[in-house]
């Protein structure tokens, strides 16, 4: 953990429904002879910043989680988005306040490395910054035009850290230069993410839709640290097949 975060206290909060559009039931698909949604939990424990759990609407989900050790916090099923979920799930895990900032690690993200993971707390080392996220340069000359690639438009700050200024689908910033692929991996402070479940939907995040971009135009700072890679969502079946390929090898070379 960064040395200016040392004094505070983290909890890691992995949102997951068994309602996906495109893969119904993926929290609970087999990655490496284990439910999805707790490979993620055993790679957020990994990276060793806080405690772990699980935030679903699911007996299922939860039922998983607990049979290995790890806790499940049961919430509502009509949240609109991962964020409303964890942070009913904040109020029900730490009534008190005592935890300082909430890290919201996506539940469909199996092959993510715990250091990526730990990553997304470099930001918050600046008092300033309310959100803190990831993202990677962009490699693949197809992406540049994806409007599936969400990229990150921001000001540089050294040590591998942007300032954001705006999220887009659009390839964005215009010019020579790198563009960078937005992780959608995001370290909230509590009163940040506090602020951010009280705001309206927003005209650019409807837009673009981009929860993100909510917080920015109500004059929210996100900073975005630069990892290597792009961890792997898991959203299609060939996604799942992908990631059972990806574990399999990592399994292969730890023999």
């Amino acid at each position: 953990m960064s040395p200016a975060l040392s004094s505070e206290r983290v909890l890691v909060l992995i949102p997951a429904r068994m309602a996906a559009s495109r893969l119904p039931g993926k929290p609970l698909a087999d990655v490496g002879g284990r439910p999805m949604i707790v490979e993620v939990a055993r790679r957020a424990a990994a990276a060793a910043i806080g405690q772990v759990a699980v935030a679903t609407d699911s007996e299922e989900i939860a039922a998983a989680v607990r049979a290995v050790g790890f806790t499940a916090v049961l919430t509502r099923a009509d949240h609109p988005s991962g964020s409303d979920r964890i942070f009913e799930a904040l109020g029900a895990l730490d009534p008190d306040g005592t935890v300082d900032v909430v890290v919201n690690v996506q539940g469909d993200l199996p092959t993510i490395a715990p250091a990526t993971i730990r990553r997304a707390l470099a930001p918050l080392a600046e008092p300033a910054v309310d959100i803190a996220t990831l993202c990677a340069e962009i490699v693949v000359e197809e992406e540049r035009t994806d409007p599936n690639v969400v990229k990150v438009v921001g000001s540089p700050l050294g040590n591998d850290l942007l300032r954001a200024l705006y999220f887009t689908r659009a390839t964005a910033p215009f010019g020579a230069g790198p563009l960078y692929h937005h992780i959608g991996l995001y370290a909230y402070r509590r009163p940040a993410l506090a602020r951010f479940v009280a705001l309206a939907p927003s005209v650019l995040e409807q837009r673009e839709k981009l929860e993100q971009l909510r917080a920015l135009e109500a004059g929210m700072r996100i900073d975005v640290a630069v990892v290597d890679a792009v961890p792997l969502g898991v959203d299609t079946q060939h996604h799942l097949d992908r990631a059972r390929a990806i574990l399999a090898q990592e399994k292969a070379e730890q023999k």
